[in-house]
């Protein structure tokens, strides 16, 4: 499939995005306090604009494997994925309202510093760790995937195009601190816009119309919505997309660290607020957009499909493919494409490295050692450093690493509920406790991998597709497999339950075991008779305002009825 097809062109548009983004990152490293603080560095003295932030948000994960993952999702199977959209807009004002002034009143450089003073330190430590290895397995494939994709297009070695990426990433990030990170991530989300719009717009000129994609993709059942089912095993229904989608936004917008951190870089909690609420729009549209790339390539493809006729031999080829195949013939076109694969992986590669930056050294480092206040902005930029090393080392071996490449992606999404579990009990309730959430997250996230890991499971079905336009004699080979009741149940269920069965048992479990076996709070600890409500989410930390108030005033009065000042 590897062709040259770059022209100059190509190669001006790529050149200029790597170079855009090294300028960004030593105008911020030469720029205004050059990062003599931590809080400069990693939080960009908290007085950051509204509308970068909000598009950092939507960038930090939407990666290649996302854009390249969810066209080839709605060519196979339809755009019914798209009602996740809905989810993320219910999950939106859950996030702003009842997680975000929790972090925002602390005023924490890593969001787990939360866990220890409502839990302990054994839970906020097992929680880092779990983001840490989340973080760096995924970011590895994040550095990987855009570099088939560039050695699909353009016949360029992988290797070299993971060593382009992964420096100039890891340059601009650790140099340039939060406030390059976000403002690169504003450049990279137009990139990536233009990389789903030009097929897009390319497929629309194409077929003829862009009312044509639909046409076609209806006429191959790629527009069927009405899927009320609720069986769990059915792969995509509105039930599973509307729960699974709302939990799985609320474990990385609500209490993920790298979105909570950016959240962070603003001056207020309305304007915190209001990032939340315009990240949602940038994200839909990206998301449809991609979507409808989707559908694109199916009207184009429909009689002559890539992947059954062997043109390719993965679904995440097929964009790349479809950019070879074409669009060549329009000079800068495919570099504009690999410009916004590598722009997505960019984004989300720089917000990792700037997150687990801020999570060892306060997390870790801060914690073990005592630092200079002088050196800990140094440490932090050598940390981001790196974390960027570390994703370029695994992205080179990730090549012979067979499936743990889908096992990383697949501990990604079982972490979360887990994650979001334990800290939905920490602000919704005041009776959990320390060995409660253990024992729920280490059993929830073993659950959630059991049913995510565990097999033989069944093949997703794919929607019909055909070869009888392909030149030649192509056959279409159909694979005779077992019947789905023929699996052990719990590997059938869709994927977009895992998330909800980890928060859902982290809560129970977590709410049992604390009920059972009791342990002094943190605050007992130090000798308060209540926790502090800034600890807990805003309705439930006015109610212990008012009841912890009331029993002051009872107090007082009943002093000075005896006489007592």
């Amino acid at each position: 499939m590897a062709q040259t097809i770059f022209g100059v062109w190509d190669y001006v548009i790529m050149v200029a995005t790597m170079l855009a983004s090294i300028v960004i990152g030593l105008y911020f490293r030469f720029s205004g306090g050059k990062q003599k603080t931590n809080d400069e560095y990693l939080l960009a003295d908290r007085n950051m604009s509204i509308f970068p932030v909000a598009v950092s948000l939507m960038a930090s994960f939407m990666s290649a494997i996302t854009l390249l993952g969810l066209s080839a999702e709605n060519y196979y199977f339809g755009m019914q994925f798209a009602v996740i959209n809905i989810a993320y807009g219910i999950a939106t004002p859950v996030a702003s309202r009842l997680y975000l002034p929790v972090f925002f009143g602390l005023q924490k450089t890593s969001t787990y510093e939360y866990l220890e003073l409502r839990f302990g330190p054994q839970i906020r430590m097992l929680a880092s760790l779990t983001y840490t290895l989340q973080m760096v397995l995924y970011n590895g494939i994040v550095l990987y995937a855009p570099a088939i994709v560039l050695e699909s297009v353009t016949g360029l070695d992988r290797l070299i195009s993971i060593l382009v990426v992964g420096l100039v990433c890891t340059f601009y990030s650790s140099l340039g601190g939060m406030k390059a990170v976000l403002f690169t991530d504003l450049l990279q989300s137009f990139l990536m816009f233009g990389a789903v719009f030009s097929v897009v717009i390319f497929a629309s000129v194409q077929l003829g119309g862009f009312e044509q994609i639909f046409i076609k993709a209806r006429d191959g059942g790629r527009l069927d919505f009405s899927n009320f089912s609720v069986d769990p095993t059915e792969r995509h229904t509105w039930w599973s997309l509307i729960i699974g989608g709302c939990i799985t936004y609320l474990s990385l917008y609500a209490v993920n660290h790298t979105q909570v951190q950016r959240l962070l870089t603003v001056s207020t909690l309305d304007r915190s607020q209001q990032c939340l609420w315009w990240s949602w729009p940038v994200l839909s549209v990206l998301s449809i957009v991609t979507c409808i790339s989707g559908l694109s390539m199916y009207a184009v493809y429909k009689d002559c499909d890539p992947l059954a006729s062997k043109r390719i031999t993965g679904a995440d080829q097929l964009m790349p493919f479809y950019v070879v195949d074409a669009m060549k013939s329009m000079p800068g076109l495919a570099g504009l494409f690999v410009a916004g694969i590598f722009s997505a992986s960019l984004s989300t590669i720089s917000a990792s490295c700037n997150a687990l930056a801020a999570v060892t050294l306060t997390d870790y480092v801060g914690r073990w050692c005592r630092i200079n206040p002088s050196y800990v902005p140094w440490l932090t930029k050598l940390a981001a450093c790196g974390f960027g090393l570390v994703f370029l080392a695994l992205a080179f071996i990730a090549e012979h690493l067979g499936g743990v490449l889908q096992a990383s992606l697949t501990i990604f999404g079982a972490v979360g509920g887990p994650l979001l579990g334990i800290f939905t009990l920490g602000m919704f309730t005041t009776y959990a406790n320390e060995r409660g959430v253990s024992v729920a997250l280490l059993t929830g996230m073993a659950v959630t991998l059991w049913i995510s890991f565990g097999g033989p499971r069944p093949l997703p079905v794919k929607l019909p597709v055909s070869v009888k336009g392909c030149p030649g004699n192509v056959t279409l080979s159909v694979l005779s497999t077992p019947p789905p009741s023929d699996y052990f149940y719990m590997y059938r269920v869709s994927y977009m339950w895992t998330s909800p069965i980890g928060f859902i048992w982290v809560l129970v479990v977590g709410s049992i075991v604390s009920l059972a076996w009791k342990q002094q709070h943190p605050w007992q600890k130090v000798g308060l008779a209540h926790p502090d409500p800034a600890l807990f989410t805003p309705p439930l930390a006015s109610r212990l305002r008012a009841k912890y108030d009331k029993k002051s005033s009872v107090h007082c009065e009943l002093l000075k009825q005896n006489g007592q000042e």
